[in-house]
């Protein structure tokens, strides 16, 4: 959201990412959580991952959510820069996310990242992870989570079969 420091930073190993990772900010978005979405990569562009990262939570970041395909490491090495939580989504790559997947979600003790679904669901869970974190903390966010599962809810018990 533009013009108040991002509580989440959304970022992508490449701008082909964001036709998945726009879902992840548009949940974002509705719940109008500050956001910035970032196209970085953890082996193009090393420095800037770390400059980015090492200045993210005395700049207002709270969450970080990374997102890669093929080797996916962009979600450990932020974690690996910083104490905040780190939600990893893998994208659809050469082996139809499953390479993506276990990079994300094979990180070493000590070094955790939360890894999400493959592709769009994962997106959108992933904002949706980072709103639940910053619920902790803000209260209003905690309670339009609370009306989002009560639609979903009365979504699911309206639903009708033929």
């Amino acid at each position: 959201m533009k013009g108040t420091a991002p509580q989440v930073l959304v970022l992508m190993g490449s701008k082909s990412d964001w036709d998945v990772m726009r879902h992840c900010a548009e949940t974002l978005t509705e719940f109008e959580v500050p956001h910035e979405c970032r196209v970085l990569s953890a082996h193009r562009t090393p420095d800037a991952v770390v400059d980015l990262i090492t200045n993210a939570e005395k700049n207002g970041v709270e969450v970080v959510i990374a997102a890669a395909g093929g080797a996916a490491h962009l979600a450990g090495v932020v974690a690996a820069h910083t104490l905040l939580p780190v939600l990893g989504v893998p994208m659809t790559s050469a082996l139809n996310g499953l390479d993506s997947l276990l990079s994300t979600v094979q990180m070493p003790a000590g070094i955790p990242v939360g890894t999400l679904a493959i592709g769009k669901a994962g997106a959108k869970n992933a904002a949706l992870l980072g709103i639940a974190i910053l619920a902790n903390k803000h209260a209003l966010y905690r309670e339009k989570l609370k009306e989002f599962r009560q639609e979903q809810r009365e979504t699911v018990l309206s639903t009708t079969l033929p």
